[in-house]
């Protein structure tokens, strides 16, 4: 059985990677509707060999749709996403306006799965950096608690958009030919820099993307008290968000013992042989759909503590694969007992 498909912001990097994904893993589409607003209507987009013209995002252009993956604006998802969740569609949102909401779940299949039971046709995707987090976070919590995580990232442009990689692009050349390039993505220049400044800055000097970590952890991992703090760093790459992850566990553990549970874990791939010089880089990952951890090694001036290097595809599993991974899950769910 298919299903009608409804993709909104099919144009933008997400947006395009859904796709991508929809086909890579045969999602069953009967009837796709490549969406997004009024400005990048018209556009083209491709799916299953063929070119397809890309409607405005309406309501009536969502009607009857089985699932729609918003992959646009939190405006866009605010006002189109409640009407459809009404309607009937199943609606997986990629954006941070319903996230929080006690009433919507916030999922990363392999990690809470189990909260879809609840779902009333809206169904949150995580923040980018949070995915990566949690899937790695998952088995150590299970197996020795959780008592503090401390996070930097290292995030790449492509997790801003399409601008923001042209701007480094554009940096990059004029460095190059030396010419000068006034930034306009980012409030300096990223080519050759490191910002310590992802999204808005908030109270107490954070950044909503830093927030984002914080809260959103808390939720998926069921854990409201857990200490969580992050410093949020954006970096010159193009694909591939990385986080240099410190924790504390509850429970006694060796590195041997979270190595263990971390290759036990779906969707995680441990490379950790520094040695060798194997250990998780964007390069490396782009382009998969796993999660990668590497850098294992206690911390010696802390009891029960650790640091881990956690590496993912940030346009991925950072945002399309667990969208469609959150819709296989639902489809699975339907299947009868056997199928």
């Amino acid at each position: 059985m298919g299903f009608r498909v409804a993709v909104v912001g099919a144009t933008g990097l997400v947006g395009r990677q859904v796709l991508r994904v929809l086909e890579e893993r045969r999602f069953p589409v009967e009837e796709l509707r490549p969406l997004a607003t009024s400005r990048s209507a018209g556009r083209t987009v491709e799916f299953g060999g063929t070119t397809w013209e890309v409607g405005e995002a309406t309501a009536g252009a969502l009607a009857g749709a089985d699932f729609a993956f918003f992959a646009a604006s939190g405006d866009v998802s605010k006002e189109l996403a409640p009407v459809a969740a009404r309607a009937g569609t199943v609606v997986i949102d990629k954006s941070n306006t319903f996230r929080m909401d006690p009433e919507v779940p916030l999922v990363v299949p392999e990690v809470n799965g189990h909260a879809l039971a609840r779902h009333r046709n809206l169904i949150a995707s995580p923040n980018c950096s949070t995915i990566q987090l949690v899937v790695a976070l998952k088995p150590i919590l299970d197996r020795f608690g959780l008592e503090q995580v401390v996070v930097s990232t290292y995030q790449a442009v492509s997790g801003t958009g399409a601008a923001a990689l042209e701007e480094l692009e554009a940096e990059v050349r004029a460095d190059v030919e030396g010419r000068a390039h006034g930034p306009q993505v980012y409030p300096q220049p990223i080519a050759f820099n490191v910002l310590p400044h992802c999204d808005r800055f908030e109270a107490e000097g954070s950044t909503l993307e830093e927030w984002k970590l914080v809260r959103e952890t808390r939720k998926i991992l069921e854990q409201p008290d857990l200490a969580v703090t992050a410093t949020a760093v954006r970096v010159p790459v193009r694909v591939g968000h990385s986080e240099a992850v410190w924790l504390k566990t509850r429970e006694e553990a060796t590195v041997d013992d979270l190595r263990s549970a971390l290759q036990a874990a779906p969707g995680v791939v441990v490379l950790d042989d520094p040695g060798a010089a194997a250990y998780p880089t964007p390069l490396q990952v782009a382009g998969r759909d796993e999660v990668y951890v590497g850098r294992l090694r206690r911390d010696p001036a802390v009891p029960r503590a650790f640091w881990l290097w956690i590496v993912a595809d940030n346009l991925r599993k950072g945002a399309a694969t667990n969208a469609v991974q959150i819709a296989e899950a639902l489809v699975a769910a339907r299947a009868p007992s056997g199928q």
